[in-house]
């Protein structure tokens, strides 16, 4: 036997139920990402796994994927970061914990800091 992951695509399970665990916060999905699937999976719009947790509220999740080495600045096919869409749906702990793993709050377009602003809302400093 051996300690190898088998590529994403030889995995036993339906790449697209990645995306229903990542809207639903499932923990499982951590588990599947260690097992191969990519940390960046993404859909047909270009959305990735954590960006689905971001929009979700997911924080747990979000820091788990970034953990795992998911790009936190990672655009969709629309140009929407992970970050703006937090911020645009006011999930405070899930813009916390992109900040914290490093996001842009310029990426993107609109970027997080110009819908903030939108909103009358301020980001926390990067630390």
């Amino acid at each position: 036997m051996t300690d190898e992951t088998p590529p994403a695509d030889k995995l036993p399970v339906d790449l697209d139920q990645m995306f229903d665990l990542a809207r639903a916060g499932a923990d499982l999905l951590l588990e599947f990402v260690d097992a191969g699937v990519a940390a960046d999976h993404d859909d047909a719009a270009g959305n990735t796994l954590l960006m689905l947790a971001a929009y979700h509220g997911h924080a747990a999740l979000v820091r788990g994927l970034a953990e795992r080495g998911a790009d936190v600045d990672r655009v969709n096919a629309r140009g929407q970061s992970p970050l703006a869409g937090a911020v645009f749906k006011g999930s405070d702990d899930v813009v916390a914990a992109l900040v914290a793993a490093g996001a842009d709050p310029d990426a993107g377009t609109p970027s997080a800091r110009d819908t903030a602003q939108m909103f009358g809302r301020t980001l926390p400093e990067r630390g």
